[in-house]
């Protein structure tokens, strides 16, 4: 033990004179990721600035202890002189893991690695694979390493596994990830009586400015040898290229760079792209059905004959200033919506919902064949996730005894969070009121514009010809609908900076609980942010207007919205492509322009002394950080965009055909990001896509039940198979007269003075859309039993659609396997040769000890006989 002190402290003495060493700028490549010797790898750097402030000493105390406990550990440090940096200012930590060292903590993290190939062919190519021939990666790049037979590593079993040179053996990945293990839980003084640790509180208190692996060379060129093979450059030539948007993915070589758990999003982002190609196609045919039987239209026919739609005058849209106007002026937007509200709509509506059944049992068997193929299947939830948040630690004054490792641990009572709790809570709701009142504003912005819009369309005469196109309904949807985006990406903005915040004060105890927590509320308020608008448009718009003379009124001032006569179903898709489209433009400009201009600007600041080395770590702490968070936000965009294509789709079928031609860009987006505008992030495991998985499953159910309400409610498909079934007269055509059996009459001579237009007018009815009786009727203007039967047989239809569609995804769900049977048999085979290779070591092992101890003990007989006979012959 005192020889190991004593090397450790020779080992320290000799470290502390390397920053005094003169740097050589002649002998060391920009792009090394090496030590100054050329031969230890550089796996981790940590950065610093002088602190002039009053805390100057203290920082500079704890990093001198923090980097002598490194050292303690077993890394070996180098410093880089400020002097020798581009801005003159910063101080730079190399970090290199001795084999000792990574031997250790790979088998405290049990790390698997290789202990011999694998015997099991790769799964055979699928039928007509050669079809795919263009999608397809070479095969080096696809598979830059064979499969191996996988054990926990562990030192005294170091023969059995496959060392051809220790400085290899461990990849890039695993090195990061261990060096991090050990920079988050090696402590650098006691302070207030507790004993502090972890790189992540020395970086919070700005002891350390940065902390992060390298990238192992430059994006735009390989590495010369003797260098290794940059796989950061094979990344960008084969996956962060848009030229190669079509292509697959090289999800080993991502995996194998930057761990499982950025390895695992990307597969998942990519099998979701593939599952939205087959419902992209039926959507799309969907809508060439739509477009192709346009003009056949009954309806729309019926709307702008000007014998049939230019004669039925309608009842105005707004009190006062709005005119009557004739049905034949939204004969466009009739056509428009017959694009989405026809036959195909309840057929896309089932399709929809037995799709996303299919996309979550088959991603099921996805992610049990990558947890076969990246060693994943007995991994237990990753250590860092669990860890002791250091600002839990540093709020905690209670210890409590951990029933399961029987240790104290910093414990904080509930009283002491309840108020955070309910802060939390009330913030959260706060701002859903507040999505929910932004809402209602752009409601009454749509009524208020409304009659502006209406009046000074019938007034301006240059007009006449654009209101076929645009009409006051159209203009004021449209209106409204970028409004309500606008007004979603500022609540977006400010949300995600308060609810950070607040997860902060809630101080949870783990990574895993404030990732967790963050969330929820996250989810929460971008499920509100987002979809009101669509659920009030599908679900209430038009739903209570009332009728002429008896209107509902919102604050008693403003008129309740009206439906267009061809339904609210077009508005619906107006709201829906406007946000879903906006939303993904705006987030791929932010997440190309966003990283790239903070890059140039920092690199533009560094560059003060161009005398100087503009070295690789330079280089990487010149780049954005991508953070413990990055994935969390990615994760969430897609599965916002997952609602919109599930909730929403029986109103745009086009709406997964957007989807994909997006996803498609956002891999190569996040791809190019990760390789050339991010540092390194660390490394880390994951077997699966965690929590996100859970509400994917929640919104997959809810999209059932609002796809078939929009059909019933929002569509008007429904109203017309009633009236084809039991109100045509007509066999030959039997929608004929759909249109005016539709709509209800009303007196002139009823209207409130208050609602009326001011001008006289040569007719006495006006039309609206409604099932009621006329004014002649003893009843009049009560619904009529067409109302009742339009509404029983919507119900009906809910009813019928959720328990097929329900039925027929229990049954799918049912039917195909969580792991399948091929990879049941793989993991069997693996299972079985990794004890078998292990058994075999140990037997061989146990020989070899034995056959040594019969020799010396055969040795140590002959020793004594000849004593004995030496004895015997000197008597």
């Amino acid at each position: 033990m005192a020889t190991d002190e004593g090397n450790v402290e020779l080992r320290t003495a000799q470290l502390v004179l390397l920053p005094e060493t003169k740097f050589k700028k002649d002998k060391q490549s920009k792009d090394s990721i090496f030590f100054r010797d050329g031969i230890r790898q550089i796996d981790f750097v940590l950065s610093y600035v002088d602190d002039i402030k009053k805390d100057a000493d203290l920082k500079a105390e704890r990093r001198k202890e923090f980097e002598y406990n490194l050292r303690k550990t077993g890394l070996e440090l180098e410093i880089e002189d400020k002097t020798n940096s581009e801005d003159g200012r910063t101080y730079f930590v190399k970090i290199h893991a001795p084999w000792e060292v990574l031997a250790t903590y790979a088998e405290v993290l049990g790390i698997k690695m290789p202990i011999k190939e694998s015997d099991i062919p790769r799964p055979e190519k699928i039928p007509f694979s050669y079809m795919l021939g263009p999608l397809r990666l070479p095969r080096n790049v696809k598979h830059p390493h064979p499969e191996y037979f996988t054990a926990q590593f562990t030192r005294y079993r170091q023969e059995l596994f496959l060392i051809d040179d220790k400085s290899t053996f461990f990849p890039s990945s695993s090195r990061n990830r261990i060096v991090y293990y050990i920079l988050s839980r090696c402590p650098f003084g006691i302070e207030d009586g507790k004993k502090k640790f972890g790189i992540e509180r020395l970086l919070t208190s700005h002891t350390y400015s940065s902390a992060y692996p390298l990238h192992d060379g430059q994006y735009w060129k390989p590495s010369e040898p003797p260098y290794p093979v940059n796989e950061r450059y094979m990344l960008c030539q084969n996956w962060a290229r848009f030229s190669y948007f079509y292509k697959e993915q090289p999800l080993d070589l991502i995996r194998n760079y930057y761990g499982e758990k950025i390895g695992i999003y990307f597969v998942f982002l990519g099998f979701y792209t593939e599952m939205l190609l087959f419902a992209a196609i039926v959507g799309l045919a969907c809508f060439i059905y739509g477009l192709l039987s346009m003009h056949g239209s009954t309806r729309s026919t019926e709307i702008c004959d000007p014998e049939t739609g230019g004669q039925i005058i309608m009842c105005p849209l707004c009190d006062l200033v709005c005119d009557y106007w004739r049905l034949n002026s939204t004969c466009l937007a009739s056509k428009v919506s017959h694009l989405f509200d026809n036959e195909s709509t309840v057929f896309f509506a089932i399709f929809m919902g037995i799709w996303v059944t299919l996309f979550l049992e088959f991603w099921k068997q996805r992610q049990a064949r990558l947890e076969y193929e990246w060693d994943l299947v007995d991994f237990e939830e990753e250590q860092q996730q669990l860890q002791l948040r250091p600002e839990f630690e540093a709020m905690c004054k209670h210890r409590k005894m951990n029933p399961v490792t029987k240790e104290m641990e910093p414990y904080m009572p509930l009283h002491h969070r309840i108020s955070w709790y309910f802060l939390s809570g009330a913030t959260v709701t706060l701002w859903m009121a507040l999505v929910i009142a932004s809402m209602v504003a752009v409601i009454v912005y749509r009524l208020s514009v409304f009659a502006t819009f209406a009046s000074f369309m019938e007034s301006e005469a240059s007009l006449k010809h654009v209101k076929s196109v645009l009409t006051p309904q159209i203009a004021t949807s449209l209106s409204g609908s970028c409004l309500n985006f606008i007004v979603i990406l500022i609540l977006n903005f400010f949300y995600e900076k308060i609810s950070a915040w607040i997860t902060k004060m809630e101080i949870p105890r783990t990574y895993q609980e404030y990732e967790s927590s963050l969330t929820l509320k996250m989810f929460l308020f971008q499920f509100v942010n987002f979809y009101s608008s669509c659920f009030y448009v599908a679900f209430f718009k038009g739903k209570f207007v009332g009728y002429p003379g008896e209107y509902t009124y919102l604050f008693n001032v403003w008129r309740s919205e009206e439906c267009d006569p061809g339904g609210c179903l077009i508005e619906l898709t107006t709201q829906l492509t406007i946000i879903m489209t906006g939303k993904q433009i705006f987030g791929n400009i932010k997440e190309v322009i966003y990283p790239f201009a903070l890059n140039w600007w920092r690199r533009r600041k560094a560059r003060t002394n161009s005398e100087k080395l503009y070295s690789r770590w330079e280089q990487d702490h010149d780049l954005e950080s991508f953070g413990s968070l990055g994935l969390f936000y990615e994760y969430l965009e897609t599965v916002i965009q997952f609602g919109f294509v599930t909730l929403f789709v029986a109103s745009f079928p086009l709406a997964p055909l957007l989807a994909l031609l997006n996803n498609a860009i956002e891999i190569r987006v996040d791809a190019w990001k990760l390789t050339t505008q991010y540092r390194r992030p660390v490394a880390a495991k994951a077997h699966s896509i965690g929590v996100w998985q859970d509400i994917l499953y929640g919104m997959a159910v809810l999209s059932v039940a609002s796809n078939a309400f929009i059909v019933a409610f929002t569509s008007d498909i429904i109203p017309r198979l009633v009236y084809y079934y039991a109100y045509s007269t007509n066999t030959s055509e039997p929608l004929k007269g759909y249109v005016n059996n539709s709509l209800s009459v009303f007196l002139i001579a009823d209207l409130p003075n208050h609602t009326a237009p001011s001008e006289r007018r040569d007719f006495t009815t006006c039309r609206y859309r409604d099932y009621r009786y006329p004014p002649n009727h003893d009843q009049k203007y009560a619904h009529n039993m067409q109302y009742w039967h339009v509404l029983a047989a919507k119900m009906t239809f809910i009813i019928v659609m959720e328990h097929i569609v329900f039925l027929v995804k229990f049954l799918l769900a049912w039917m195909i396997p969580d792991v399948p049977k091929d990879v049941q048999e793989r993991i069997k085979r693996e299972k079985l040769m990794t004890v078998k290779i292990l058994h075999d070591f140990e037997l061989n092992k146990l020989k070899e000890n034995l056959q040594m101890d019969a020799n010396e003990f055969a040795k140590e007989v002959m020793i004594q006989e000849n004593k004995v006979q030496l004895a015997k012959s000197t008597i």
